[in-house]
């Protein structure tokens, strides 16, 4: 499967959903306004963070092979 940027988007704001869902229908005692506020923008920086780096690193790989 070819990743370009629309495939890698979409997957990757599909992966944040199910996980800010997940979250909310969890049993912990968290507000869902947290949840909103505080740790679906801290999951998007750190999967953006993640992604860019990862994707750096792929670039490094297929180049050097």
């Amino acid at each position: 499967m070819e990743f370009d940027r629309t495939t890698t988007a979409a997957a990757f704001v599909a992966f944040v959903a199910v996980c800010v869902v997940a979250l909310i229908l969890a049993p912990i005692p968290m507000a869902t306004g947290t949840i909103l506020m505080m740790v679906a923008p801290s999951m998007l920086v750190f999967g953006l963070v993640c992604l860019a780096l990862g994707a750096r690193y792929g670039e490094h790989r297929a180049g050097t092979a």
